[in-house]
């Protein structure tokens, strides 16, 4: 029986709607990448590569990773489809075995919310990260309305910044970048990015 229910879902995930928000969301990342060039990058819990895919020019060597290899599939398509030359896939999940792995910048998009220990996750981030690594996180605000068994409703500035501080991580920023409709749990939210070092 596949428990992953992302497995499920991953040939008809890449919808309208979620193109267009990670289209937002690339926007947000892009401007932290300025200095990617020759660098490598891990697209934590990549889904369909819809964010990191976009990223790939920005960076010298870019890895996808995901706990779902259907998922990964897709990703492994799109690369073969738009010919992207410096992409490799990894299935791997970080909340159940550590990694050996090494990269300069980490994004996370959307996935902190479906990991049950953050602080736990955080730490691998960071013992992944090269020295002066930076950590890349968008994610939705604390939305009180949310309540699901697996889902986090978000979260606050100030509690991410702790476990960020919490994980080893300096010279924290939080920002909100947008605000949508329906965008989460079908509820009303704002997105916010998150930028550390190691």
């Amino acid at each position: 029986m596949d428990n992953n229910i992302f497995n499920q879902i991953a040939n008809n995930y890449d919808t309208k709607e979620r193109k267009e928000l990670a289209q937002i969301i690339v926007n947000a990342i892009k401007p932290e990448l300025k200095e990617g060039k020759n660098k490598s990058l891990l697209d934590y819990g990549c889904g369909t590569g819809l964010v990191g895919l976009e990223l790939s020019p920005l960076v010298d060597k870019l890895l996808f990773m995901d706990s779902s290899e259907q998922m990964l599939e897709i990703v492994k398509t799109k690369i073969i489809q738009n010919n992207i030359k410096n992409a490799e896939v990894i299935h791997s999940d970080f909340t159940k075995i550590t990694s050996n792995l090494k990269a300069d910048i980490i994004v996370v998009s959307l996935v902190l919310l479906h990991v049950p220990d953050v602080k736990k996750i955080l730490g691998h981030f960071y013992s992944v990260l090269n020295a002066n690594g930076k950590l890349i996180i968008v994610d939705f605000d604390k939305n009180e309305k949310i309540n699901h068994p697996t889902v986090h409703n978000g979260f606050t500035h100030t509690d991410l910044k702790s476990l960020l501080t919490d994980a080893g991580f300096h010279t924290i920023e939080i920002k909100n970048f947008h605000h949508g409709k329906n965008i989460f749990m079908n509820q009303d939210a704002s997105l916010l990015i998150s930028t550390s070092l190691k």
